[in-house]
């Protein structure tokens, strides 16, 4: 028996359904978190403020540095006086969000709360001694949205080498990838095309939070940081950030919406061409067009692929700003149909492949440098995807060019994953549902065999046989619903959880 499970519901549904003494076995396993969500900086602020008290405090953020009533971290801290804040550092945007994209902000004083704020885009993306005089430990809170050119992720990195060369700690205050943390997706970068747009060899879509990430600079490209990540509470990887109850604070001008965030790993790769990626437009990345382009033979052709998860609909948009501004446009809209089926690199490329294609005398990839390197290849982290457009050659034959590396950084990545589901999560949550008479015991006694049988190849971080033998348990967890032998909510929570581990060894 097929079942679609949305996991934030299930997971709500199963805590709200068990009785208290079984809610509390569930919260303490790593996966199921709690049925509450707590933020890197409510986790910090409630349990573990003896990091930042007695020291001087730089904060690093944004307008998505806030908790889960929209207070903004600036100010709690601020106004803590248990906690010197001594410095601001703005990312991309800046630190109130008021910049467009490439716009260089200058040092200021913040008027709201007296304090310097440096920027840490444009000529000084790394803290400089100076900028660090007055800081004892730098604090990072910025929402990323889980795509490798988003620049806030590299923000990050060079203050951590900032921090270690200066002898200044450095804390990580997490939050969830809005795009999930299961699906890893696109080629992974080339470090001969690194640039401030992809400067690790990770995949366009790398299925990290910003904590993991941190872990992963840290340890594979030697940066040495005295690193600490304050770990979220109750998040789940398989959750996408409207399965959890967070507002959606636009992390930049052009991502206002988690629309945005969907389509960005693959709609942003027309920022390498003369499209419009719709940025002047309301809906930035979900709209593609260009003065050239017939917008119903267009659609026609991107609808006809029948890729799994999106419509594409015929659409004209006239930019404010950026390519064709004041310039009627015509193109697509970008409509997700399936988050979860979606796969927004592929459609990327298919939207890119199929402009030239269609369009071979007005489409062009933007200019290439002296080096002989197009914007597009920093987007895409090499330049034998563009030179693969170019030949004719199918997008499925590049997919299948970047397997060997995509799998390879998933064994790397494996390493630095927080938020994981084991065996043991598994058999725990198995003899909470006993407990509750949510599961029977003999249902329970094939389980947990089966998990037995997992568990010595987790041990031995067998990674196909871990993932052959989970995609049985699962098959196993639909036998026991078909045969009643467990409850519905007890399926979709063990199901959930299942599914997170299949997809952390897949």
């Amino acid at each position: 028996m097929k079942k679609t499970i949305i996991l934030v519901i299930s997971l709500c549904f199963v805590l709200g359904s068990l009785s208290g003494v079984v809610a509390d076995k569930l919260k303490n396993s790593n996966n199921a978190g709690g049925d509450e969500l707590k933020l890197g900086v409510e986790v910090l602020l409630e349990q573990h403020k003896d990091l930042i008290e007695g020291k001087r405090v730089g904060l690093i953020t944004n307008p998505t540095g806030v908790d889960q009533e929209l207070n903004s971290i600036v100010d709690t801290l601020h106004n803590d006086p248990d906690v010197e804040l001594t410095a601001l550092y703005g990312p991309e945007h800046g630190v109130r969000g008021d910049a467009q994209a490439g716009d260089y902000v200058e040092y200021y004083i913040d008027e709201e709360t007296g304090l310097p704020v440096y920027s840490l885009y444009g000529q000084t993306r790394k803290p400089t001694p100076e900028m660090l005089e007055d800081v004892d430990v730098l604090l990072f809170d910025i929402q990323d949205v889980g795509a490798r050119f988003y620049t806030y992720i590299y923000t990050m990195a060079y203050a951590m080498e900032a921090a270690q060369e200066n002898d200044v700690e450095f804390l990580v205050l997490d939050r969830p990838n809005p795009l999930g943390g299961n699906s890893v997706e696109g080629p992974v970068l080339d470090p001969e095309y690194a640039s401030f747009v992809g400067n690790y060899p990770i995949p366009l879509r790398h299925g990290m939070t910003v904590g993991e990430l941190a872990k992963l600079f840290n340890e594979e490209f030697d940066i040495g940081a005295d690193l600490t990540v304050v770990e979220m509470d109750g998040w789940k990887r398989g959750q996408y950030y409207d399965d959890t109850e967070l507002e959606f604070v636009l992390p930049s001008p052009n991502m206002p919406t988690l629309d945005t965030a969907l389509v960005y790993p693959g709609a942003a790769l027309i920022e390498g061409t003369n499209v419009s990626e719709g940025r002047g437009t309301t809906k930035p990345f979900e709209l593609i067009g260009a003065p050239f382009v017939n917008s119903t033979d267009y659609a026609a052709a991107l609808n006809n692929l029948k890729l799994e998860g999106v419509t594409f609909r015929a659409a004209s948009f006239t930019p404010t700003f950026s390519k064709h501004s004041g310039t009627l446009s015509h193109g697509v809209q970008i409509h997700v149909t399936d988050k979860k089926a979606y796969d927004p690199i592929v459609t990327g490329l298919h939207i890119v492949k199929t402009l030239h294609d269609m369009y071979p005398d007005d489409f062009e990839f933007r200019a290439e440098s002296s080096a002989g390197v197009s914007f597009f290849d920093n987007l895409i982290g090499n330049g034998w995807v563009r030179e693969a457009i170019e030949n004719g050659e199918t997008v499925e034959s590049m997919v299948d060019q970047w397997k060997g590396d995509l799998q390879a950084f998933k064994e790397v990545r494996r390493d630095y994953l927080v938020y994981t589901v084991s065996t043991a999560d598994l058999k725990n949550s198995i003899e909470a549902f006993v407990d509750s008479d949510e599961l029977k015991n003999d249902a329970a006694r094939k389980l947990k065999l089966h998990l037995t049988a997992v568990e010595r190849y987790e041990e031995s971080a067998d990674a196909t046989k871990v993932a052959k033998h989970m995609e049985s348990f699962l098959l196993l967890l639909d036998q026991q619903l078909e045969a009643e032998r467990i409850s519905e909510s007890a399926y979709e929570f063990l199901y959930s959880d299942a599914t997170d581990m299949l997809a952390m060894w897949n």
